[in-house]
Formats: C-alpha cells, sequence, structure tokens
C-alpha cells in the first residue's frame, strides 16, 4: 500500500487540480456581486441519509482557498446522518466560502455515497471472517479521496494502483505462457529491480489454484467468478498456504454465502463505481 506521505499528496494533488479546473483567472459571479471584505457564515446541510464522508477533506479545501476561513464541526467522518442534520459550519471571507462551495459538495457528496454503500456490505458481513475490500474502478483522477471514502465506510482498501502490488490476473497469465512463467518472471523482475511487493494471482478454475499453489511466495489467491460450491472447494483446498479473495459480480444478495464459503476478503468494484451521490447543500446563514 501507498504511504501516509503518498497519500497526502494524492490529496493536495486533488485539491489543487480542482480549484484550478473550477476557478480558472477568477470566481466572477463573486467577484462582481460580493465585496472582498464580506464576511459570511455557511452550513453543511444533509438532505439525505447514511454515513458523512469527507469532512476532513472539507476542512483541508477551506484551508486551502484560505487558511483565515473557520470551521466548526458538529458530525464527524464515519458517523450516521439523517435528513436536516448539519454536519458543519463555515465562516469567514463571503468570497472565499463560496470559491470552495463546488468542490466540497462535489467531493463529500461522492465519498459519502461511498461509505454509506461499503457500510452496508460490512453490516452484511457481521459476525463471519471475511473483509469487504475496494477495487481499481474508481473515478479517474480522484482515487484518493474514493478509496478514502471506503475506509471510512469500514471497509479496507486493496492496491492504490498499479504500482504498490503485484496482480497476476487472467491476461498476464495468458500473455506470459502461464501461471507458472508468470510467476516467476514476476519473481525474478522484483528481484532484479530490488522490490518488495506483494503477488496476488487471479484463478479461473480450481486447476489454475493448484498450480498457483505450487509456488513459493504467493500473498493472495484471486478466486474470481466462481460458484458457491467451487468457492468452498478452493478455500478448501488453499487452506492456511495464503489469503483468500473472491470476486467477480458479488453483490447485497450473494455477499453473505460468499463469505460463508469462508474467504479472506470479498472485492468489489461497486463500492466506488455504482453509488448515488448522497444529497448535501451548502446554505448561507444569517
Amino acid at each position: 500500500m501507498i504511504s501516509k506521505a503518498q497519500f497526502e499528496k494524492e490529496i493536495q494533488l486533488i485539491i489543487e487540480n480542482a480549484i484550478r479546473e473550477d476557478v480558472g483567472d477568477g470566481d466572477h459571479s463573486s467577484l462582481s456581486c460580493i465585496p472582498k471584505e464580506a464576511k459570511g457564515k455557511a452550513k453543511l446541510l444533509v438532505k439525505d441519509q447514511g454515513i458523512i464522508a469527507g469532512v476532513a477533506f472539507a476542512k483541508q479545501v477551506f484551508e486551502y482557498v484560505d487558511a483565515n476561513l473557520k470551521v466548526e464541526t458538529f458530525i464527524n467522518d464515519g458517523e450516521k446522518v439523517a435528513f436536516g442534520d448539519v454536519v458543519f459550519h463555515v465562516s469567514g471571507s463571503s468570497q472565499s466560502i463560496l470559491k470552495s462551495e463546488r468542490l466540497v459538495l462535489n467531493a463529500m457528496q461522492r465519498m459519502s455515497a461511498i461509505a454509506t454503500k461499503t457500510a452496508s456490505f460490512v453490516e452484511l458481513l457481521k459476525g463471519t471472517k471475511t473483509k469487504i475490500l475496494d477495487t481499481r474502478k474508481t473515478t479517474p483522477g480522484i482515487r484518493a479521496l474514493e478509496k478514502w471514502a471506503v475506509k471510512i465506510g469500514g471497509g479496507e482498501n486493496h492496491r492504490f494502483a498499479l504500482y504498490d502490488m503485484i496482480m497476476i490476473k487472467d491476461n498476464h497469465i495468458d500473455f506470459a505462457g502461464g501461471i507458472s512463467a508468470a510467476i516467476s518472471k514476476t519473481k525474478a523482475y522484483l528481484k532484479a529491480k530490488n522490490l518488495d511487493l506483494k503477488i496476488i494471482v487471479e484463478a479461473r478454475n480450481l486447476d489454475e489454484i493448484s498450480e498457483i499453489l505450487q509456488n513459493e511466495g504467493i500473498y493472495r489467491i484471486l478466486i474470481d467468478n466462481f460458484s458457491f460450491e467451487d468457492t468452498k472447494k478452493a478455500v478448501d483446498l488453499i487452506s492456511n498456504k495464503c489469503l483468500t479473495e473472491s470476486s467477480g459480480g458479488i453483490n447485497e444478495n450473494t455477499i453473505r454465502k460468499y463469505a460463508a464459503c469462508g474467504v479472506d476478503y470479498i472485492s468489489s468494484g461497486a463500492l466506488t463505481h455504482s453509488v448515488y451521490n448522497m444529497d448535501l447543500s451548502l446554505k448561507a446563514m444569517d
């Protein structure tokens, strides 16, 4: 996984690029009708229900736009919210609040939706040993925000990107000339580059799992698109030789059954690619 410093750099880049994209050479709507010295106050109003996420990010946005903006927080990341709740107040320059508004709302609406969906999956897995993972099926440019939201919702992050973990998937296997060939080449590459990266290998059937197990140094086997029956057989075959992960169209109706097969992890792209934004507003106050 990426380091805390790397993650913080990603968040900073998101803020810088989003403000560049949105503000350009100036927020002319605000500059044209609101005096530079005007002070104001706004509240983050919830018009939905679920798990709030992005409060800490919003504070970073306000800090970036105007270090003199003050935020008073009433509800923190990861807490449940309902219609009518007020998450925070922000006060200071009216122009600065308006310049920050869209980025704060866009991020918090999506992050809260992801955290809410993740929390629902975590609830479905209660009483099992299985943990929910996200994937790389994220929105280009804001992956760090979406993976942060998964953590807020109680899930765990898979690899962040292509550089922080080895994941040998079906296409790698086919292009490399088979499972053992792909694994051998990977190990040789890591040694030559002096890289210490965990190796995950995807299996399409039980025979492939047997072949993967003939190779040492595998961190986790991805049991992809298996039936419940074959998933249970795969878990029994793998035993404690390495960790196990199920994936492939697993949803709210099937996740508990896959967990009952004994897998360590279930990964779901739906956590980040199939959510509806939480309804939030930033409203001016008297």
